[in-house]
């Protein structure tokens, strides 16, 4: 779940991530041909659009677990998967990869060590991520919404530069989802840049910039604010979808564009709502 954390600042450029001239195939299928982007530092980067479009590859290439077929990916001024970006980057994957016969306590406690983190990093992802009720419970015994709050402490540990989210509030009830998303904030107010995926349109608003990804391509890079205002729509899904037609009368067809991770045309049911049901519902 972890690619590296740590608190040892690596560099101090205006950027946290550069992509330049992405290309990587999965199969026969061209993901990416040619993506290039710009995470900038201590800010909360939104990377939204339908399952399939390539959010998670690019989330993998930025930590450098994704095989590429050219391209460069700048981390921190440092090559994407470098050593020296073990205690500045932290990952936190769909699944979690946390012990399932071990406590959310001993989870914890067995990952600072491993990192090096402070013994007192463990009592404050707990708070922060509210399991403190849970603490002594092993994850097999939890929800899933709970196991998903787990692996997200974990990549809290030892106050990483940057956090690679990749759709974290996936499975949560509302109440959470605001909950998580003041730690986010909390953690962008103190320097850490954070890169969240989601295919959960109204997140794009608790974000400071917002990335739109359609078939391996960004196809909108705006705020939240600019993201209304330029397409006059009253509420984010009305706004994706009118940048999603704006692309589609400009002539891409994303059946031969590249990203066919799995990608299909956005539509209005691929617009999810956040969930409404109890937690841990996937």
């Amino acid at each position: 779940m972890n690619k590296s954390q740590g608190s040892t600042p690596v560099a101090a450029g205006a950027n946290a991530v550069e992509v330049r001239g992405l290309h990587v195939k999965r199969g026969k299928n061209v993901v990416f041909d040619g993506l290039q982007l710009d995470i900038p530092r201590g800010q909360i980067t939104g990377l939204l659009g339908p399952s399939g479009c390539g959010k998670t590859t690019l989330m993998r290439s930025i930590v450098g677990v994704q095989k590429v077929a050219g391209g460069t990916v700048t981390v921190l001024d440092a090559p994407a998967g470098s050593s020296q970006l073990r205690h500045s980057v932290a990952y936190d994957t769909q699944a979690a990869s946390v012990y399932a016969d071990l406590t959310i306590r001993q989870n914890l406690s067995y990952f600072a060590r491993l990192i090096g983190a402070p013994r007192t990093d463990v009592d404050r992802v707990i708070a922060e991520t509210g399991l403190e009720d849970h603490a002594k419970q092993t994850v097999e015994s939890l929800s899933g919404g709970q196991e998903s709050r787990v692996s997200l402490a974990v990549a809290m540990l030892g106050a990483p530069e940057l956090m690679v989210l990749d759709e974290p509030t996936v499975g949560l009830d509302p109440l959470l989802r605001g909950e998580l998303w003041s730690v986010f904030r909390a953690l962008a107010d103190r320097g850490t840049t954070i890169l969240v995926s989601s295919h959960v349109m109204d997140e794009a608003l608790r974000c400071d910039r917002i990335l739109l990804m359609r078939a391996g391509r960004i196809i909108a890079d705006t705020t939240p604010d600019r993201l209304l205002a330029d397409t006059g729509a009253p509420d984010p899904d009305a706004a994706f979808l009118a940048l999603i037609e704006r692309d589609v009368t400009a002539g891409r067809d994303p059946s031969t564009d590249a990203g066919t991770d799995g990608d299909h045309p956005l539509t209005r049911h691929e617009l999810r709502h956040p969930p409404t049901g109890p937690e841990g519902e996937r």
